[in-house]
């Protein structure tokens, strides 16, 4: 590989190495004619020709040419000798967002930047039909004004990349942050597997830690697929007695909904106002008079999370009265039932932040080839 000093195609000198794999090497080099830092990736052709990845390599290529973005490191030439393959790219002077997360988890607006515009990248890739298929925090680099990068194409996949399901069969990524889907060899969508990637980085960003590790990787596999089921996290809800849906309706629309369930069923409403309903049967059950509770949560104002629960009377017409009745009566209003698995057509998704011109703060709801 080129050392140190040397002046590549008479234009970029070549400055100190920034990283390395099987494959290629990545130096910092200067632009001799503009004086504009930039990071060359040189790719040894004869190692890639030997184990049949030139394709991959030409997909890269392709794939960087396609997402222009500014949160995406940009690709401003390829060049090539008959040895070599140079990506000459964007440099980002921050390092790898990584370096950050090791000493510790961040700060909730620190972490609230970076997954904004990792989202707004990934958003974007899947809109130009790419899944990039290896998102972590090692492939996520800063620039000098701390802005966020996504780089590392080399595993992406195209929307041709898909076999007759409409799938991609290829196992690949970072094990800790692949999605069950994955693992399980039967076909997965790309994109919704960058999106588990998402999470498990923003999981990492708050925390400071992996939600699933483990030195044996068939143990760790094991911990991802289990932590795909979630029926856990609702045991109390159903003990309780109460059941939660999120809606992108706005509060207003959803207290009204409710109130025209109300009047359906002949409930009264005892009690309205900060988000809670109070609603009370007319007659008297076996354990008294049936009373429901329904309470608006915000997550956005445009994103909400209701819980309605059971506050007096007999658990069987309460469970009877909300499969027959509520439910389907809400059914307009329900983006997604909490604790269920999703159908395979959902409504679409509430509006995103830019989508409303403001910048929302994360809420915790506490107990809650290819």
């Amino acid at each position: 590989m080129e050392p140190k000093g040397v002046v590549l195609m008479g234009r970029y000198e070549i400055g100190r190495l920034l990283g390395q794999g099987t494959f290629a090497k990545v130096h910092r080099a200067r632009n001799l004619e503009t004086g504009m830092n930039v990071a060359i990736k040189i790719v040894d052709k004869e190692k890639v020709l030997k184990v049949g990845m030139i394709d991959q390599i030409k997909r890269e290529i392709s794939v960087m040419r396609l997402v222009r973005h500014p949160n995406v490191i940009e690709l401003y030439k390829v060049m090539a000798t008959k040895t070599k393959i140079y990506f000459v790219m964007e440099y980002a002077k921050g390092g790898e967002l990584f370096n950050k997360v090791v000493k510790g988890k961040l700060k909730e607006d620190a972490a609230r930047k970076y997954f904004q515009q990792l989202i707004s990248a990934v958003d974007f890739c899947h809109s130009r039909g790419v899944c990039h298929r290896d998102l972590k925090p090692e492939n996520l680099l800063l620039d000098e004004n701390g802005n966020l990068k996504v780089t590392d194409f080399g595993l992406s996949a195209l929307a041709e990349s898909k076999q007759q399901d409409g799938l991609l069969h290829t196992t690949c990524g970072t094990p800790a942050y692949v999605a069950p889907e994955v693992i399980n060899r039967r076909g997965y969508d790309g994109c919704k597997a960058d999106i588990w990637s998402c999470g498990v980085i923003l999981y990492v960003l708050l925390a400071g830690y992996l939600p699933f590790q483990d030195s044996n990787l068939m143990e760790m596999y094991r911990k991802i697929g289990k932590g795909f089921d979630l029926s856990g996290l609702f045991r109390e809800q159903e003990q309780k007695k109460e059941v939660r849906f999120t809606s992108n309706k706005t509060a207003s629309t959803i207290l009204s909904k409710l109130e025209d369930v109300a009047k359906r069923l002949r409930l009264k409403i005892k009690k309205k106002g900060g988000g809670l309903m109070k609603m009370e049967g007319c007659k008297e059950g076996r354990k008294g008079v049936l009373g429901i509770d329904a309470e608006i949560f915000e997550i956005t104002p445009f994103f909400h999370l209701v819980e309605v629960k059971k506050s007096n009377g007999d658990t069987l017409e309460y469970q009877n009265v909300m499969k027959q009745d509520i439910r389907p009566a809400l059914s307009d209003i329900v983006w997604a039932w909490q604790g269920e698995p999703l159908p395979q057509q959902l409504p679409p998704p509430p509006p995103t932040e830019e989508q409303h011109h403001e910048s929302q703060p994360f809420h915790v709801v506490s107990n809650q080839s290819s």
